[in-house]
């Protein structure tokens, strides 16, 4: 085995045994630490930020920078602090973000409005820290469409690799709602421009579970898709993982060569060209739906029996 091999495998494994009774009251260095202050949450693993929470004066939260191993930041610093390789498109393409661009009609894609309504809970630890807050989605008018709980847990593996969770539960509160049939959506990441398959910099590729690549992978299921280049002249990935407990799992992928990196599982007009609305996802009042993400932030290239490896840990530990 390769030597990111045997890290990431060891680390994927780690997990069955990772999380453990969170610790109360400070600590040094060691261990999972969750920070709220009045607009963002700050997370860090043994004293390095892995990201922020932004939530409060946005359109829509979001987690922005993200840091993966070696603290190389892997999302594009635009439109935040733009970066002297940045491309300027997408001016919505921030970080780390959860929505969908039809809901009841409204487009949460482009023009958020997803409003923080409260934080739940927080939990630092030695070995696994989490926070929970809650949304409300509102439209031009004001009116809440629908509302989300959201977990954000992080586990810490004792190496350079790292594995997040991002569990968002929708709930049809304010009547039905109506997830809509298109490609613009909705668990995204926008990766820094050396990551890119394509552009002036882009040095990236793209590996699906089924062993797609690059171009090939836009509309495709899978359970996984990696999305790995270089940043400072070092090769860095991130894999998001599609549980097998989420609604129409394997998912379809909204993933581009510019960057844009995001699991869609409503979008199959655009992705599989059938009737408009075949992917319309329906909850009746008061129903919810819960979809689960894993991240993988890794060194090297994609390696697919490491993170098929990861994965099998991943879900068995939460089934």
């Amino acid at each position: 085995m390769t030597t990111t091999k045997n890290r990431l495998m060891a680390w994927g494994f780690s997990l069955l045994t990772s999380v453990a009774v969170a610790q109360a009251g400070p600590f040094a260095k060691k261990g999972v630490e969750i920070t709220p202050h009045e607009k963002k949450i700050s997370i860090t693993v043994d004293g390095q930020l892995l990201t922020e929470y932004h939530f409060a004066g946005v359109k829509r939260p979001y987690f922005w920078p993200l840091y993966g191993p070696d603290q190389a930041v892997l999302t594009r610093g635009f439109p935040l602090e733009p970066g002297p390789d940045d491309a300027t498109d997408h001016i919505h393409h921030v970080g780390l973000w959860f929505t969908h661009g039809n809901v009841n009609g409204h487009d949460f894609w482009h023009d958020s409005d997803i409003q923080h309504a409260e934080l739940i809970e927080y939990t630092s630890g030695s070995d696994f820290g989490q926070f929970t807050v809650s949304n409300h989605w509102v439209d031009d008018k004001g009116g809440i469409v629908c509302t989300d709980r959201r977990q954000f847990r992080v586990h810490r593996s004792g190496n350079s690799s790292r594995l997040f969770e991002y569990l968002i539960t929708i709930t049809a509160s304010h009547g039905e709602v109506t997830f809509g049939d298109t490609k613009e959506g909705s668990m995204a990441i926008r990766l820094a421009p050396t990551m890119r398959v394509d552009g002036k910099v882009g040095k990236g590729s793209i590996l699906t579970s089924e062993g797609i690549k690059n171009g090939d992978t836009w509309g495709k299921r899978a359970k996984w898709v990696d999305y790995y280049g270089p940043v400072q002249g070092k090769v860095y990935g991130v894999a998001m993982l599609d549980h097998p407990s989420n609604p129409r799992h394997p998912t379809w992928w909204h993933v581009r060569t510019y960057g844009l990196f995001a699991a869609n599982p409503f979008g199959i007009h655009d992705f599989e060209k059938k009737p408009k609305g075949a992917g319309d996802f329906v909850l009746r009042r008061d129903e919810s739906a819960t979809f689960r993400y894993g991240f993988i932030l890794h060194e090297g290239p994609a390696n697919e029996e490491a993170i098929n490896a990861i994965y099998e840990a991943w879900t068995h530990h939460n089934h």
